[in-house]
């Protein structure tokens, strides 16, 4: 099932990227296709954990909220550092992932990270070594409302 959607998602891709329909330039976008599906198959990428199809819906209700965090973090960051006097209060803290899988522990880092003024530094374990720009920043990670959402996102919650 995974392999099957992975062929048709590149072909489909690589149909938008080429545009053309005619025979010969089919040919070598089903080659490319079968290239690819056949690496990724020695690769072992198409499990679960490199394709994790069952997290598709809980991703797409993630989405939104994220985007509408990195908005709201670019917004804060931008009036920040156009600020004369800059009042940033740089601080590094440990926030706790609850999440269950690789997936979405990955998922949390990489979230922390897209929204402006924190990085995710270091993951060891479900401890997350995170530099935030502002103290506030740190203290939202630390009530844990990103937290809940991934977990919520992967099942979990």
């Amino acid at each position: 099932m995974r392999t099957v959607l992975l062929a048709a998602l590149l072909a489909a891709f690589w149909l938008l990227l080429s545009g053309f329909l005619k025979p010969l330039l089919l040919i070598f976008g089903v080659l490319s296709v079968g290239l690819a599906v056949y690496a990724a198959q020695l690769m072992r990428t198409t499990d679960e954990e490199g394709m994790p199809i069952q997290l598709i819906g809980g991703f797409i209700a993630y989405l939104p909220w994220l985007l509408v965090e990195i908005v709201k973090s670019s917004w804060s960051v931008a009036q920040i550092v156009l600020d004369p006097k800059l009042p940033i209060s740089p601080t590094m803290t440990v926030v706790k992932g609850s999440q269950q899988g690789a997936v979405a522990l990955n998922v949390y880092a990489n979230s922390i990270t897209l929204t402006p003024g924190t990085i995710t530094v270091e993951i060891d374990d479900n401890e997350l070594l995170v530099h935030a720009l502002l103290k506030e920043n740190a203290d939202d990670l630390e009530e844990g409302g990103m937290d809940r959402r991934v977990s919520q996102f992967e099942g979990s919650a």
